[in-house]
């Protein structure tokens, strides 16, 4: 008797066991080897490579345990592929941890997304889809400070201020919903501008760069120009502006919109540039906009302002990272280990954007209509699902030497299928709900000028 075929699920149904394979597919071990590779000064593999350390921190994100120690105590039995790290003591995986530099993890999430842009298609912001024929890129600049550490290390029982970590910059792409570059800086001090514009330098030439009005200052648009870059930023009422001539002054929609040549800046910290000036005014809005594409046929105005609006994109990034993400709750205290997660962090919430946008796809929706706080908990449960069956697959394999086993496909388990409607992104009702906040956040200070930490810990 013939088997019967596998059924189908529904249209309105989603497999997340594709969302699973993507992320192990792109970081792989022989990945984490040639990056491992290339970085290294004198670092030694040891048996927490950084494949296995890689490995541990995304099942961290998946999993989210109370702490790092139980998740050390279930990694040997959840994950076997960690080999030889698994059967170390807890010990051994801090002290890696702690003296592994975080460069490492910076690395490994610029290879990973070099691999992972080839399968990801600018499925996002399809209101300025017609930008990737003008520009190489469409990116947002935009920077965070991390959420305050508990004060459980010695160095730090007599600090009554908020210890903050370090801070983030991210490069966001708009069109294809991830973050294409992310630059952990320990110093949650340092200014966010000077951290921009040495990231200039790894931005490919020709992208357009979306900022709010903290980069809208002289040398930072000079040094737009000097690596070929182009920039739509928000006006900061501290630039001088002179009016050169008016392009365009229209009424639309309730509001007007109006377009300048303009000349920006004193000359004080840097020569005086043209730009063009776009302001919308409407009843309840009021938008001032500085951009370095002199010609309207490249950029228009309506193009830019809903750039602009689509920045908050980024902020959402942030949320995503810090809530559904947990990364607020951090596992080590210093700098490094700090490093670790983030990045960590950065990898699972990369390969899922890129999920969400081809679920969308296929059930002809927008990326924008998925709800990444119903979609990544779900993907991080069927990560540990399949990573079970793969497990007792294995042991199966075994206890039968010389049976040559058919691996089943994970996509058929019932736990692997959610219904579409689950994962719809809902209308707010109501009042919009806020990030929780601390008082003591107005009172903060980096970790890395505490007096006992030493110098090595920023690197």
């Amino acid at each position: 008797m013939a088997a019967r075929p596998a059924a189908r699920p529904p249209a309105s149904c989603v497999n997340l066991a594709e969302t699973v394979e993507l992320l192990h597919r792109h970081l792989t071990a022989a990945l984490c080897h040639t990056v491992f590779q290339r970085v290294r000064d004198r670092e030694r593999q040891r048996r927490w490579t950084l494949a296995a350390l890689a490995q541990f921190w995304m099942t961290v994100i998946l999993t989210a345990p109370r702490s790092l120690t139980q998740a050390l105590q279930e990694s040997g039995l959840m994950f076997p592929a960690l080999g030889a790290a698994a059967r170390t003591s807890p010990e051994a995986f801090f002290q890696r941890a702690e003296r592994l530099r975080p460069h490492f993890f910076q690395a490994l999430y610029e290879a990973f997304i070099v691999q992972l842009v080839a399968d990801a298609r600018p499925l996002y912001a399809a209101a300025v889809s017609g930008l990737q024929e003008r520009f190489v890129e469409v990116w947002v600049l935009d920077g965070s400070r991390l959420d305050q550490v508990a004060h459980r290390l010695k160095l730090t029982w007599d600090v009554r201020s908020a210890l903050l970590p370090g801070c983030l910059l991210v490069l966001y792409d708009l069109l294809r919903g991830f973050p294409r570059q992310i630059a952990f800086c320990a110093d949650a001090a340092r200014s966010e501008v000077r951290r921009a514009q040495e990231l200039l330098a790894q931005i490919p030439p020709g992208t357009l760069l979306v900022a709010d009005r903290l980069y809208a200052s002289m040398p930072f648009v000079v040094a737009l120009s000097q690596h070929q870059l182009w920039g739509v930023l928000r006006l900061n009422r501290q630039l001088k502006v002179q009016p050169v001539k008016l392009l365009r002054r229209v009424q639309r929609g309730g509001g007007t919109l109006t377009e300048r040549l303009v000349v920006v800046g004193s000359g004080q910290t840097a020569p005086p540039q043209r730009m063009r000036h776009i302001r919308w005014r409407a009843r309840r809005e009021a938008v001032d906009l500085l951009t370095t594409v002199l010609k309207p046929t490249q950029l228009r105005a309506e193009e830019a302002l809903t750039c602009y609006r689509l920045r908050w994109q980024v902020e959402r990034l942030f949320f995503d990272l810090k809530e559904v993400l947990d990364l607020h709750h951090f596992y080590l205290a210093s700098p490094r280990g700090v490093a670790q997660q983030v990045y960590a962090a950065g990898l699972v919430y990369a390969a899922m954007r890129v999920a969400q946008a081809r679920i969308a796809e296929r059930h002809d929706l927008t990326p924008e209509q998925l709800s990444p706080a119903k979609l990544f908990p779900r993907v991080a449960r069927v990560s540990i699902v399949i990573v079970d069956a793969e497990s007792a697959f294995a042991a199966t394999q075994r206890a039968n030497p010389g049976v040559v086993l058919t691996k089943p496909d994970w996509a058929e388990l019932p736990s692997t299928q959610v219904a579409l409607a689950a994962l719809m992104l809902e209308r707010r009702r109501g009042r919009r709900r806020k990030r929780r906040y601390c008082a003591s956040r107005h009172q903060w200070k980096s970790f890395t000028h505490l007096p006992g930490v030493r110098k090595f810990d920023l690197s």
